[in-house]
């Protein structure tokens, strides 16, 4: 894999995102890459337990910007709802994985890895974490089942807020909201995760197959109609002038000027 790490560590499958160049913002390559590597990690009885975390400073700032400059600069529609389907699949699969996943994250938190980090089991934060929904900045909604699971985890109005403002939400709200399980300081995160790994070690992997199965079953098993409106939401507002104009501003490091056109 050329965008990912993934590796073992006895029971534990580590999913690395690294594009730190880029702050591991997601492309279609990276994003084959993640759904590859949970598959692989889902089949591999010797794993029980699956680590998504990444290099760099920065977790992630969500769809990789350059990339977007490019697709609209060049009319290529088709890659970016192609990449809207694949974020949206890669926090299906994390939901519907049978094993607990974890994740730690740390600066930026945007876009479709803040809803990613929603779709963990487990996340787990260091302090200076900030969680965005950065959709609104660029003409676009919420992807990666956002509004699905921020519903679900924080209420509709405030998961209505957060997608309409674009506002960060900082690591020690997102502990009080109920988003993150754990926030500790950068050099103290490892021991944060360890002490989770060695608490789920205790348990019954059939237990928590039955867990997930039934949080699933009790509030998600519509995921597929919602992602089909999604994704035809996502492909109409990538058509409009709006969101050539926010990725243009963004490239241009200046606010957009949005005509609803």
């Amino acid at each position: 894999m050329e965008h990912i790490i993934y590796q073992l560590e006895e029971d534990l499958a580590i999913l690395t995102l690294n594009r730190p160049e880029v702050a591991n913002g997601f492309h279609i390559p990276m994003c084959e890459e993640i759904l590859e590597a949970l598959i692989l990690a889902e089949e591999d009885p010797a794993v029980h337990f699956v680590l998504i975390n990444a290099n760099g400073k920065v977790f992630s700032v969500g769809g990789d910007l350059v990339e977007m400059k490019r697709a609209v600069d060049e009319d290529d529609i088709p890659s970016l709802t192609k990449i809207a389907e694949l974020v949206n699949t890669i926090s299906y699969k994390i939901k519907q994985i049978s094993k607990p996943v974890l994740m730690e994250v740390g600066g930026a938190v945007a876009g479709a890895a803040a809803n990613m980090a929603v779709a963990a089991d487990f996340c787990i934060a260091t302090d200076k974490a900030k969680f965005i929904q950065a959709f609104v900045g660029v003409g676009l909604a919420p992807d990666a089942g956002g509004i699905h699971l921020l519903s679900r985890s924080i209420g509709v109005t405030r998961a209505a807020q957060l997608a309409m403002t674009g506002e960060a939400l900082t690591a020690e709200k997102a502990l009080e909201w109920g988003l993150v399980y754990r926030v500790s300081e950068a050099d103290k995160l490892e021991k944060t995760r360890e002490q989770l790994l060695k608490k789920l070690r205790r348990g019954s992997s059939n237990s928590y197959a039955a867990i997930k199965k039934l949080v699933w079953e009790s509030q998600f098993k519509d995921w597929q109609d919602y992602a089909t409106l999604e994704l035809n939401l996502q492909e109409s507002l990538a058509k409009t002038e709006d969101f050539k104009e926010g990725v243009r501003a963004h490239s241009e490091r200046r606010r957009p000027k949005f005509t609803g056109k």
